[in-house]
């Protein structure tokens, strides 16, 4: 597992919930890239490190998707109710 080197941003509340879901599942980010790609979202593995790390806008439909992939609500992801 890689260490992030790069400092937390600020451009997104879910990206930390994205990884630590995705972890807790034990789902690789390849994976999850796949599953994406599949729903039809079309990022690569630097967007999801930039989600992930907070240093990249995640759109809504994004949102939706992540929130299907990782079987989470998408008022979990914003923080809204546990």
């Amino acid at each position: 597992m890689r260490i992030r080197k790069q400092e937390i941003g600020n451009r997104n509340i879910v990206g930390q919930k994205v990884e630590a879901r995705r972890k807790e599942i034990n789902m690789k980010q390849r994976d999850l890239l796949t599953q994406l790609q599949i729903k039809g979202i079309d990022i690569n593995a630097s967007g999801l490190s930039k989600i992930e790390g907070q240093l990249r806008s995640v759109n809504d439909y994004e949102l939706k998707a992540l929130s299907d992939v990782l079987g989470i609500s998408v008022n979990e992801l914003l923080g809204i109710e546990k």
